[in-house]
């Protein structure tokens, strides 16, 4: 992961200035928060499907509740992919 931060600190220095300037972060840190930050909404469509209906489960919805909490979050994402209609999303999670 270090070697993921290396790179991802080039196109984001000011951003990592920025964060250094206006909290408690030192470089190092910053660095590894905007690779998170990243990674979290680098995630495909189908696999935050896919993991979102596993911690959901965990939680006790049912499936009408959870993909329906999904179909809103998805459409929330920094990029939003497109319109999954209900029945697309089961089809993600169960083929």
């Amino acid at each position: 992961m270090l070697a993921h931060v290396a790179v991802a600190q080039q196109p984001f220095e000011d951003l990592i200035a920025h964060l250094t300037r206006s909290s408690s972060l030192g470089p190092g840190e910053a660095a590894r928060l905007i690779d998170d930050v990243v990674g979290y909404f680098s995630e495909p469509a189908d696999a935050f499907v896919r993991r979102r209906h596993g911690e959901l489960k965990a939680r006790g919805l049912t499936n009408e509740r959870a993909f329906t909490q999904i179909a809103v979050e998805l459409q929330l994402r920094l990029v939003a992919p497109p319109q999954y209609t209900l029945r697309q999303l089961r089809r993600i999670i169960y083929g």
